[in-house]
């Protein structure tokens, strides 16, 4: 049986994850904890392209070069059972279990499970969700041997605990131009980024503003400088903000339990969301500014029809509700919508309150902190082409890359 994770272990693994997103190179390393951590014997950072049946990215641990080649052959199967069970799935929060959630009637005759996963005697997987759209599917997987026996509630409850940080490591990844930061030295390499990056102590005192932050504050955009401390313009944004910055400062594995995104704009402006990455734990987030505890990254939202498709297929949204959520998310009013789907205000709000219903919330500013949990988000400079994925478009590195 596995030992339980110290805490002091615990916030060294959520440390490694953390420092991927600055430099995705040490992925490799931050897999080997959370498999180590999980007790299996395999692990696994993916993006899948569900539409044509590939492995757009692929990082591992654990799997032998031979088997990489031969997992190829198996895709179609994966995909399929994928596909079939995330369509009544509850919630991305909520991890696969093969052992769980997959008949043994169908092991029984899975090619897959037969020819790929028995031989190296894996017996369960796990895999938790990241990102998942009707043609792309991103997440970190591990499997564990016969002799490590199927997944149980620590391994479920200690996944879920890292789920958020991962997750958060990807999407702050997703703002930055990792080829700049790789050329440069990291300090320097902030200056270059095209997103706005604030470095603070836990007081929220800003400590280093790149360019784009600078311009930002000067231009009276929607952070400021108030006395030599970082604040938003909006009162209730500035207390989310430094709630989320004392959290890093005290303790990064709890920041996890906030949300992913601050919204710091007025809903009747286009939004923009400020991400906080700790910056106390990891020899690489210390190294860069001693006196840091946090990096504020700051981004414009994402795509509002990428974000529609995401919580239709997350939550079961009709054709109808998803053209009334991407229009929202656009910014426009109630009238705005039903105007230009031509439909009256009173199906509008119909809509609009099955989506509320659907995804439980009851406010659209809640409806935008919820797409900011499951989408990630868009650089400032970001092309917005549907269906065009790569790594740097998800801050997870391509299997291979240098």
């Amino acid at each position: 049986m596995a030992k339980a994770l110290s805490h002091h272990e615990l916030s060294k693994l959520i440390g490694s994850i953390y420092d991927c997103a600055l430099n995705p190179e040490r992925w490799e390393d931050a897999l080997a904890g959370i498999r180590d951590a999980l007790n299996a014997q395999t692990a696994v950072l993916h993006l899948n392209d569900l539409s044509n049946d590939r492995l757009l990215i692929y990082r591992t641990v654990g799997i032998e070069p031979y088997w990489l080649e031969q997992q190829a052959k198996h895709i179609p199967e994966i995909h399929a059972r994928l596909i079939e069970d995330l369509s009544t799935w509850p919630s991305l929060e909520v991890p696969h279990v093969v052992s769980r959630h997959v008949p043994r009637t169908y092991l029984g005759t899975s090619r897959y499970f037969q020819e790929y996963l028995k031989p190296q005697g894996l017996i369960d997987v796990m895999s938790f969700f990241l990102i998942h759209t009707p043609t792309r599917l991103a997440g970190f997987a591990v499997a564990r041997h016969e002799r490590q026996g199927i997944i149980t509630e620590r391994e479920i409850k200690l996944g879920g605990l890292l789920l958020p940080h991962v997750r958060r490591s990807v999407m702050i990844s997703n703002m930055l131009d990792i080829s700049t930061i790789e050329r440069a030295g990291m300090a320097e390499a902030l200056d270059a980024l095209a997103c706005a990056v604030v470095l603070t102590n836990e007081r929220g005192a800003i400590l280093h503003a790149n360019r784009s932050a600078k311009h930002m504050l000067r231009s009276g955009g929607p952070i400021q400088d108030v006395h030599g401390i970082l604040q938003a313009k909006i009162p209730s944004a500035s207390k989310e903000l430094h709630s989320a910055i004392m959290l890093a400062a005290q303790d990064e594995a709890s920041i996890g339990k906030t949300g992913f995104a601050v919204g710091l704009t007025e809903p009747d402006l286009p939004p923009v969301f400020a991400r906080v990455l700790p910056m106390a734990g990891g020899d690489l987030r210390a190294g860069m500014e001693p006196a840091a505890v946090a990096a504020v990254f700051i981004g414009n939202a994402p795509d509002e029809h990428d974000a529609a498709d995401m919580l239709a297929t997350a939550f079961g949204l009709t054709l109808a509700e998803t053209r009334v959520l991407a229009s929202l998310l656009a910014g426009h009013t109630l009238a705005e919508t039903g105007a230009s789907l031509h439909i009256a205000n009173a199906t509008t709000k119909t809509h609009l309150d099955n989506i509320f219903q659907k995804t439980g919330v009851s406010r659209q500013a809640d409806l935008m902190r919820l797409v900011m949990q499951i989408v990630p988000p868009a650089s400032s400079t970001a092309r917005n082409t549907k269906d065009t994925v790569t790594a740097s478009d998800t801050g997870i590195p391509h299997r291979g890359s240098s």
